[in-house]
């Protein structure tokens, strides 16, 4: 009886197969904090017998700062989510994949194998990235503090909680939340709305206590500060991590909707071994390791269907923006206090 080797394990056999001297593969991965734990990695370098380098990133501006030098040559596999994804593309700094070589997509549950219907993951009829992790962005809030849950998006504004509100220090998703706010398309304003989303995040920065940039950095200030009201950008990871320190958190999709994001893996367009990159997506798609990151995280994964509550119907699926680059232009004069002059009197 003959057997033929399926297509997909060639590239993996190859891989296996070559000789590895010291230092010979390195494999340099881009990732967020809660990704590439140290014991997932080290599982990864003794199975496979390479060495891994992690750089971690705490916001999609630092890590398009990280694949923009060196046109994406200084690192081989990507964490970023699917608008980013698309913005790489865009700028070829990502090469096409071939799931039917990443064995364990098959695992994956349908709707994230089916890369038609996930915004962003195509791009000119190419699939440049696989579906790994996914959060809604809710409001985390102190029960003892809230009568009732938050409804609206609008508390973060709230002059009640003025100094007891926690923000997230981005661009791209804080004109989003002013503009739903306020009605409009998250990802598309238009020039003559620019200057009243603008102003609704001047009127942000005076409520908050301050914007945050990585979860640890939130759940201490939550602690420290009596926080009331915290916007998760990291999602469903906050909450837990909140809740195992002990505190009594809430948590909620406003009535707006949640901006929500599906991170996936890339390879970059100047990965020096593209197939040990691969290598490296099938085995974060391993049951034990994608469920680890469930437990550690509190993040719903690509293999199994989140608990209860885990997903809602008023998701926003991020997309790319009409101008990224003017939103991070008037954010940085925002945040720093200097008024922009697209809204001065």
């Amino acid at each position: 009886m003959s057997y033929r080797c399926p297509l997909w394990v060639m590239p993996l056999i190859f891989f296996l197969s070559l000789p590895v001297q010291a230092d010979e593969h390195t494999l340099r991965v881009l990732a967020w904090p809660g990704y590439a734990d140290s014991d997932v990695v080290a599982g990864f370098e003794k199975r496979f017998n390479v060495k891994v380098e992690v750089t971690m990133v705490g916001s999609d501006e630092v890590l398009r700062s990280k694949m923009t030098e060196n046109q994406g040559g200084n690192f081989d596999v990507i964490a970023a989510n699917t608008a980013e994804v698309h913005y790489y593309a865009d700028q070829g700094l990502l090469q096409p994949l071939r799931p039917e070589r990443i064995a364990n997509t098959s695992r994956q549950l349908p709707r994230f194998r089916d890369y038609s219907r996930i915004p962003d993951v195509v791009v000119d009829g190419r699939i440049y990235a696989i579906p790994y992790v996914w959060s809604d962005m809710g409001l985390i809030y102190d029960r003892k503090q809230f009568s009732q849950p938050p409804e609206s998006i609008s508390s973060m504004w709230d002059p009640k909680f003025q100094g007891s509100v926690l923000a997230f220090n981005t661009s791209n998703h804080n004109f989003s939340l002013a503009s739903l706010l306020l009605g409009g398309d998250p990802f598309r304003i238009e020039a003559a709305d620019f200057p009243r989303v603008s102003e609704q995040l001047i009127a942000l920065r005076r409520n908050v206590l301050t914007f945050y940039s990585l979860p640890e950095e939130a759940a201490e200030l939550f602690r420290r500060h009596n926080v009331a009201l915290l916007f998760a950008n990291y999602g469903r990871q906050q909450l837990k991590q909140l809740r195992d320190t002990g505190i009594d958190v809430g948590y909620v999709i406003p009535r707006e909707g949640a901006l929500a994001w599906l991170d996936c893996w890339a390879i970059s367009r100047g990965a020096r071994d593209p197939v040990l990159a691969n290598v490296w997506i099938n085995y974060m798609l391993e049951p034990g390791v994608s469920n680890l990151l469930t437990e550690r995280q509190g993040l719903p994964n690509t293999l199994q269907e989140p608990n209860e509550g885990g997903s809602s119907s008023r998701l926003i699926w991020l997309r790319p923006v009409e101008d990224d680059k003017r939103r991070t232009e008037l954010w940085q004069r925002i945040v720093s206090g200097e008024r922009p002059p697209l809204v001065q009197q």
